[in-house]
């Protein structure tokens, strides 16, 4: 796709993450001139500048955003907290004090802002349990379940910041993000492909750690390029304005067929599901030392197993009692049209950690 966006102002808030790196990466291909916000946002892809800021912090932020005034404001943080309703106080004040400190600036067009497949699921404290779960695939027109949920909060600040500044908005719903990120809460990609690696140098089955439902049901999942374009088209599309949208690769799997090509990557033994969830947060949870030793064997750039595997998030997705894909049909009719092939998402990723020296 091609987009006329020259004289955009991008923040991306979140810009360490798995989303935020890789929509930066997209915006500054396509000319964009692009502010990346985090705690600790580092260098990021050339030609990012870098802005560090708490976003619980409001002196920090405007100090922060004193001389940055975007046109497009790209919400891809949150913080995960012990309970839900402090995932709420937390991640809604996030965003409220973000798009306060950035109204004086008269400048923001649209406010794009990513949460997920929580919306239709129901949040960490009752993820996929009986009485919340939505027929599927999951449609955006799904109404929002009756309890708590931190991604209902985020959307309505949005809702009330555009109301009182005049911004249009667009709600991104990705299911799994696969893609690369160091320090990411939620990173299945990276997560698997560092189980694989040790698995690979200890002689370990490549064991399925999920459900029935999960390992024989239909899934899909969302590259983190395929995001990036996707938010890329809303913001630029005006008929994609005050929408909320499922985003997903666009095509569907199942476990049982893509965990085999996984274990085939890596020259592996892979072991399906044998009639038990084995949660892959017990099996890596001796493993630090052990990711140290094959780091430093490696020469690799990260010993911190826990910088790259966020086995919770994984066991959380792969252990859900129903099969979940998400419905694309609100985006097609709109003219998105992109694709990407799931395990060549996944075999880019491994490629990438490789190269980079993050897996051996």
């Amino acid at each position: 796709m091609t987009y006329q966006i020259m004289q955009k102002k991008a923040l991306v808030v979140g810009v360490s993450g798995i989303t935020g790196s890789n929509l930066a990466e997209t915006l500054l291909a396509h000319n964009w001139t692009v502010y990346g916000l985090a705690r600790t946002p580092g260098t990021g892809p050339e030609g990012l500048l870098p802005v560090a800021a708490d976003l619980l912090n409001p002196d920090s932020l405007n100090t922060a955003l004193a001389e940055v005034s975007p046109t497009h404001v790209f919400i891809t943080s949150w913080m995960r907290n012990d309970t839900e309703a402090e995932n709420i106080r937390v991640n809604s004040l996030m965003v409220r004090n973000l798009l306060t400190a950035v109204s004086t600036k008269k400048t923001v067009q649209h406010v794009a802002l990513v949460t997920g497949l929580k919306h239709y699921l129901g949040p960490f404290e009752a993820y996929a349990k009986a009485g919340t779960l939505p027929q599927t695939p999951v449609r955006e027109e799904h109404p929002r379940l009756p309890i708590e949920n931190f991604y209902y909060a985020q959307e309505d600040e949005v809702y009330a910041a555009a109301e009182r500044d005049g911004f249009t908005w667009s709600i991104h719903r990705p299911h799994t993000v696969i893609g690369k990120a160091v320090g990411n809460m939620m990173n299945m990609g990276t997560t698997l492909a560092v189980y694989a690696s040790i698995c690979k140098e200890t002689g370990r089955p490549f064991q399925f750690p999920g459900s029935e439902a999960q390992w024989n049901g239909i899934s899909d999942v969302t590259d983190a390029r395929i995001l990036a374009q996707h938010m890329l088209w809303a913001a630029m599309t005006e008929a994609a304005h005050n929408q909320a949208f499922n985003v997903a690769n666009g095509d569907v799997f199942r476990w049982n067929w893509l965990w085999q090509q996984l274990a085939n990557w890596f020259g592996i033994e892979a072991r399906g599901f044998d009639g038990t969830i084995r949660p892959l947060e017990a099996e890596l949870a001796q493993d630090s030392a052990l990711w140290a030793d094959i780091a430093a064997t490696h020469g690799l750039n990260e010993p911190d197993l826990n910088r790259l595997a966020s086995a919770w998030h994984t066991d959380l997705d792969l252990s859900r009692p129903i099969e979940v894909m998400t419905d694309m049909s609100k985006s097609r009719k709109l003219g998105f049209t992109v694709y990407q092939n799931t395990r060549d998402s996944f075999f880019d990723l491994f490629t990438r950690l490789r190269a980079e020296r993050l897996i051996p």
